[in-house]
C-alpha cells in the first residue's frame, strides 16, 4: 500500500466521504488512489477558491468535514480567501495540499513555496507528512482536528514521494475531544445579571443560532425580559416559521450603534463583542456603548446548547411558544426593490430550502420579510472576503444530496470571483437557483466610499463600475451548462423561480436591479 492509498482509506474510515478537488501533478497518486478505492464522492471545482468554498458550504449543512485536494502552495493560495471565510464561519475542513517531493524541494523548482507558512494563516492545525508510513496517522489527526464542535481548518501537506512510496498504514479513527465544559460560575453570573439588571442583551452566534439553542435562548429572554440578537457574521442560521424571528446586529456602523445603544449588559453566547467591519473617520470601531459590561456564558469553542440549558435550569425559565411571525407575504410586483425581492423569496421558497446570501447592498430587507417563510437554513458570508456565495451554495447542495433546493442571493460583482461554481452545479446536476442581482457595479463599495468621507470622481467610479462592457450573465451561465433567463420585473422573477424549483438541475435568474 502506498501513502496515498492509506490516506484515502483512513479518510473514509474516519467518516470523510466527500472530496472537493482541483488536483495537479504532485497529487496524481492521490487521484489514482481515489480511482481505485470506492466510497469517496469526488467533486471537481475549476478554481481552488471554488473548492474551498464548496467545502465550507458542505460542512455548514452536513455538520461534518469534507476534504479538499489542492495543488501545492499556489493552489492553496488560490483557495485562501474562502478558507478565511470558512475559518470565520467556524467550518471544519480537511485540506490535502500536495507539495514537491522531499528530495526535489531543495532544488527550488518553480512551484516550490512556503506552503506550510501560508497554511498557518488560515488553519487551526497544520502538519507536513514526509513519510508514507505516517500518512494514515496524520490524516486521522487532521480529521480529528477538523471535527471539533467549533469546526476547524486542518491542513495536511503531502509531499509527492510520501504519496507514491510504499509502506502506507491505514489508521483507526481518533475520537474527537469534547468541548471544554461550561463554567458553572458563568451560568450563575448570567442568571444574576438577568434577574437584577435592566437593558440586558443576549447576543448569540455560531451553533447558538441553530434551532435548539435559539429556543433555549428565547425561553431565557421571555422569562427575564432581556432582548435577543444574533451577531452579524453568523455563518449559519436556522430561520422561518417555527424558529425565532432573530434580528442581527446591523452591518452599517451608525445603525449598529443605534441598535446596541440601550444595552448596559451583554451576555455573550458563543459570540464576540460586536465591532465594525472597518474603521471610519469620526465613527467608533466598537459598536456597543463605552460603559457596556460583557458577561461570557459560553465561548465559541463551547457547547452553546449545554450552556443555555444550564441557564434555563438556573433561572427556571418555563417552556414558551415560538412567536407567530404572521401571514406569509404575497410575492412582490413591479420593478425590483429590496422589499419586493424579500417578499417574493418568502412567498415562494420551498420548505427546507437553503439560502446562500451574498447580497449586502440589496439584501437589507431579506431577514425581516422572511421570518414568516417556511423553515429554512440561511448561510451568510462569514469572513467578509467576497466570492463565497456560489461555492457555499454548491457545497451545501452536495451536502443535502440533492434533496433540498438551494437559493443563492448573489451580487454580480462578487459572483465574478467564483462563477466557475456554476459549472460544478451543472456537472453534478445540483438543485441550485441563483438569483443574480445585477446592478453592473460594486454597489457596496460605492457606499463604503461615502462612509470614509471621500468624494468619488470619474476615475474612482470607473473602478467601481462593471459596465463597458456589460457582463452577460445569461450567456455566461449557458456557457457553464446552466439554464438561465433575464428578469426585469418581480413578476418575471417569480415565474422563473417557480420554474426553477420544479426542475432537478441548476438555474440562474439574471435580475436587473
Amino acid at each position: 500500500m502506498n501513502g496515498a492509498e492509506s490516506l484515502v482509506r483512513t479518510l473514509l474510515k474516519s467518516g470523510v466521504d466527500t472530496c472537493f478537488a482541483n488536483p495537479g501533478t504532485s497529487e496524481m497518486h492521490f487521484v489514482g488512489a481515489l480511482d481505485r478505492i470506492p466510497g469517496m464522492h469526488c467533486v471537481l471545482g475549476l478554481q481552488e477558491n471554488v473548492v474551498t468554498g464548496m467545502a465550507d458550504g458542505y460542512y455548514r449543512i452536513a455538520g461534518k468535514p469534507a476534504c479538499t485536494l489542492l495543488h501545492c502552495g499556489p493552489g492553496l493560495a488560490n483557495g485562501m480567501a474562502n478558507l478565511h471565510n470558512a475559518r470565520r464561519a467556524r467550518a471544519g475542513i480537511v485540506n490535502i495540499v500536495g507539495d514537491q517531493a522531499t528530495y526535489h524541494r531543495p532544488l527550488d523548482a518553480p512551484l516550490t513555496a512556503d506552503t506550510e507558512g501560508m497554511a498557518r494563516t488560515v488553519s487551526h492545525w497544520v502538519r507536513t507528512c514526509s513519510n508514507a508510513g505516517d500518512v494514515g496517522r496524520d490524516a486521522a489527526a487532521a480529521v480529528q482536528a477538523a471535527s471539533a464542535l467549533s469546526g476547524q481548518i486542518a491542513t495536511l501537506i503531502l509531499p509527492a514521494d510520501s504519496s507514491w512510496n510504499t509502506g502506507g498504514v491505514v489508521a483507526e479513527p481518533l475520537s474527537v475531544p469534547p468541548p471544554p465544559p461550561v463554567d458553572p460560575h458563568a451560568v450563575t453570573t448570567a442568571a444574576r445579571i438577568l434577574h437584577s439588571q435592566k437593558n440586558v442583551l443576549i447576543l448569540i452566534a455560531d451553533q447558538a443560532t441553530l434551532a435548539p439553542s435559539q429556543h433555549l435562548a428565547w425561553r431565557v429572554a421571555e422569562a427575564t425580559g432581556a432582548d435577543l440578537m444574533g451577531s452579524y457574521t453568523n455563518g449559519h442560521l436556522q430561520r422561518g416559521r417555527g424558529r425565532i424571528p432573530l434580528p442581527r446586529v446591523p452591518y452599517v456602523v451608525d445603525a449598529a450603534v443605534a441598535a446596541l445603544d440601550k444595552y448596559e449588559h451583554i451576555i455573550l453566547v458563543n459570540a464576540e463583542p460586536p465591532v465594525g467591519f472597518f474603521a471610519y473617520p469620526n465613527r467608533p470601531s466598537a459598536l456597543y456603548r463605552p460603559d457596556s459590561q460583557f458577561h461570557v456564558l459560553s465561548r465559541p469553542d463551547q457547547d452553546s446548547e449545554a450552556a443555555l440549558q444550564a441557564l434555563v435550569d438556573e433561572i427556571g425559565a418555563p417552556e414558551t411558544a415560538i412567536p407567530d411571525p404572521g401571514p406569509l407575504p404575497d410575492a412582490g410586483t413591479g420593478a425590483p426593490t429590496p422589499e419586493g425581492l424579500a417578499q417574493t423569496l418568502a412567498a415562494l421558497m420551498p420548505e427546507g430550502a437553503i439560502i446562500s446570501n451574498e447580497s449586502i447592498s440589496f439584501g437589507g430587507y431579506l431577514e425581516h420579510f422572511t421570518y414568516a417563510a417556511p423553515a429554512h437554513d440561511w448561510l451568510n458570508l462569514g469572513g467578509g472576503a467576497i466570492g463565497d456565495g456560489l461555492p457555499v451554495a454548491t457545497g451545501a447542495a452536495v451536502a443535502s444530496r440533492g434533496e433540498r433546493r438551494v437559493i443563492s442571493l448573489q451580487a454580480d460583482g462578487s459572483a465574478m470571483y467564483s462563477l466557475q461554481s456554476l459549472w460544478t452545479q451543472a456537472r453534478e446536476q445540483l438543485p441550485c437557483t441563483t438569483i443574480l442581482l445585477n446592478n453592473r457595479r460594486y454597489n457596496i463599495l460605492i457606499g463604503e466610499y461615502a462612509n470614509v468621507g471621500a468624494e468619488p470622481g470619474p476615475t474612482a467610479m470607473g473602478m467601481l463600475d462593471l459596465s463597458r462592457p456589460d457582463l452577460d450573465w445569461v450567456k455566461m451561465a449557458n456557457g457553464m451548462g446552466v439554464e438561465a433567463a433575464r428578469a426585469t420585473t418581480l413578476e418575471q422573477c417569480a415565474d422563473l423561480m417557480r420554474q426553477s424549483f420544479n426542475q432537478a438541475g441548476p438555474f440562474l435568474i439574471d435580475l436587473i436591479i
